[in-house]
């Protein structure tokens, strides 16, 4: 008792094929930070034309013209109207050389790499006795370390 039924409301019909058409036009001119900019569009179909601009921090006026239509795509032109505003002249202070000392190279001989070889061993039996049966005559060619290592 008491509640009333909610009338049922039918869902909103979209025409997907309706003929779009509009037009706007908006405009900012603010002097506290000299923000200004202006932009005007229609469009009527597929077609869009419009025009924005605003002002560049030189002074001058940057204009841009547009039209869109499905057969040539987007197109604009820009074009730019000279400075209202005119810049001070920046000063321009002599521009003094730094002398740089020529600094000599130091050349120093070049570092030789020899391959680090066995060292000449007086007693070669007790450090190496898988290889004894070797007279050692002080040169490395007599010394066959490839079975000593072999195992490892």
């Amino acid at each position: 008792p008491g509640y009333v039924a909610q009338p049922v409301y039918a869902p909103h019909a979209v025409d997907y094929y309706a003929h779009p058409k509009y037009a706007f036009k908006y405009g900012v001119a603010d002097p506290n930070t000299g923000d200004v900019k202006s932009q005007h569009e229609t469009r009527d179909g597929d077609v869009v034309k419009g025009q924005y601009s605003l002002l560049e921090p030189d002074g001058s006026v940057r204009t841009v013209d547009y039209v869109a239509d499905p057969v040539n795509g987007f197109n604009a032109v820009v074009s730019k109207s000279a400075p209202t505003i005119h810049a001070p002249s920046p000063i321009v202070k002599p521009v003094v050389p730094n002398i740089v000392k020529q600094v000599v190279p130091v050349v120093r001989p070049p570092i030789i790499r020899r391959p680090i070889g066995l060292p000449l061993l007086k007693n070669v039996q007790t450090i190496f006795p898988s290889i004894g049966g070797y007279d050692y005559d002080g040169s490395y060619a007599n010394i066959d370390l490839g079975n000593y290592y072999d195992h490892y």
